[in-house]
């Protein structure tokens, strides 16, 4: 479960990662489907601060992210590379019929991490996932917040009834 925790904390924060109220980012205002996935590309300042939950220790990081990005028809995928290391190589679809995408990552020691969801409403995209385990389902997301075209806040959670979220960690992205 952490591992899936940390794939979707590191690789979709992106920002990977990905948006309530404020000014949308520059290329998902013009960007519609599989284009809007442009304003993840570059490079990224992140700082992050973890809390002691029950599936995250406190703590707080510092990384640079850097998107090495492209689209080949109806595909988008993101090479992505954290303090200089490769971690993962994502690839975005879009179903326009649900307005929905999907992440399909790859680790850089070639392991398949099964498939996501993102959902952009406007300038907020989340990540959402569960993990069930023992008959009990708990509910997880990544919500990124674009607060300007260089800018993401962000913030993971969990719940076990989709009402009430547990903050598990926040920070902020800066395009450089």
């Amino acid at each position: 479960m952490r591992y899936v925790l940390r794939l979707y904390a590191g690789a979709l924060v992106v920002g990977g990662a990905l948006l309530a109220g404020g000014a949308l980012p520059a290329a998902s205002a013009q960007a519609t489907g599989i284009d809007a996935i442009q304003a993840y590309a570059g490079t990224w300042k992140t700082e992050m601060e973890h809390f002691n939950t029950a599936y995250s220790k406190a703590g707080k990081e510092s990384t640079t992210l850097r998107n090495e990005c492209w689209q080949s028809g109806d595909f988008y995928a993101c090479h992505q590379i954290v303090n200089g290391e490769s971690k993962a190589l994502i690839v975005f679809t879009y179903n326009d019929k649900d307005k929905t995408y999907t992440t399909y990552p790859i680790m850089a020691d070639g392991r398949a991490a099964g498939h996501g969801k993102l959902v952009i409403d406007g300038n907020v995209w989340t990540y959402p996932w569960e993990d069930t385990e023992n008959g009990k389902t708990t509910y997880f997301r990544v919500v990124n917040t674009f607060t300007a075209p260089n800018r993401i806040e962000f913030r993971q959670e969990y719940s076990t009834d989709k009402q009430n979220w547990t903050l598990m960690a926040k920070g902020s992205e800066v395009k450089q």
